[in-house]
């Protein structure tokens, strides 16, 4: 089935437009947030009558950044990224193809957000695609900028806003979640081919990409995953810190995602960072009571 095929298109019969739509936003919540998943909890933070637009803009960025963990052949990765660049063109123009954005349909309609915004998470997986490793510090900043910030940008304007300032810190804040990410699911994406640790600060802890691509745990791994740690906290704590007073209520499931991230970083920490073999994550009932807690 290619990307823009779906059970109904295929049905034969005309398709109900509200059982259609019914089956576009379920698709939505079970790419972007099944039951037990982190972003299912942080969305529950949400006003139901807002949870299905932002499953679908957060079913968006799931389905580009799936691209190159569930692609192996860069040419038929880079074809179903320009796949996606032209369902844009079709939903922008009024004739979305894909449940998703057959779903997202209506939310543009209701938020006026641009094209512009949705294109800018397809940058981060034209990185993905482009490069497997960073040098250094300011390599993976920007990586993390365009595969965290612009999808949390993107979400932050159908969570809501009265501050104008808002978008841009939430895009600061989903930038430093996908920082901290880089430290939780560095043995997932070590697997995947991926060390998104910078090679300086690998090489001055003296750990390899091939030690944690092959799981091989020393004092100096621990040494240099500490090092991360405190650098995400702090860019996690700080960046949360500054979504404006006035909307934090209405971006709690952004909060929540931090809280979240943080928990798991704590979490990883506590087993000696044995991230290399297994992945680690926290139990359903706290992730419920961190996301509720987040303010």
């Amino acid at each position: 089935m290619q990307p823009h095929e779906t059970a109904d298109s295929n049905s034969g019969s005309p398709a109900n437009p509200a059982q259609t739509n019914a089956q576009a936003k379920e698709y939505c919540r079970q790419k972007a947030g099944p039951p037990g998943s982190a972003l299912y909890y942080a969305l529950l933070q949400l006003p139901p009558s807002k949870r299905d637009d932002a499953y679908a803009v957060h079913a968006f960025s799931q389905e580009i950044a799936d691209i190159h963990a569930a692609v192996h052949d860069p040419g038929v990765a880079h074809a179903k990224l320009d796949w996606w660049r032209q369902e844009l063109a079709r939903l922008f123009s009024g004739n979305p193809a894909h449940p998703v954005t057959r779903a997202l349909s209506p939310v543009i309609k209701r938020t006026g957000l641009s094209r512009d915004a949705f294109e800018a998470v397809l940058h981060g997986a034209e990185m993905d695609l482009a490069q497997m490793r960073y040098l250094d510090f300011a390599g993976l900043s920007h990586y993390c900028d365009a595969a965290g910030g612009a999808p949390a940008e993107l979400a932050s304007h159908v969570y809501g806003f009265d501050d104008p300032q808002t978008p841009a810190l939430a895009r600061a804040l989903g930038h430093a979640i996908t920082l901290g990410r880089r430290l939780t699911d560095a043995g997932v994406d070590a697997r995947a081919g991926y060390v998104y640790l910078p090679i300086d600060e690998l090489q001055r802890f003296g750990v390899t990409a091939a030690d944690i691509q092959n799981g091989r745990y020393s004092p100096a791994f621990v040494e240099l995953m500490k090092f991360q740690h405190a650098r995400a906290r702090q860019t996690i704590t700080d960046a949360a810190a500054a979504i404006p007073k006035m909307d934090r209520r209405k971006q709690r499931p952004l909060l929540a995602l931090a809280a979240l991230q943080l928990a798991l970083m704590d979490e990883v920490a506590a087993s000696d960072y044995q991230v290399l073999h297994q992945r680690i994550d926290l139990t359903p009932l706290r992730k419920f009571w961190k996301a509720w807690r987040a303010r």
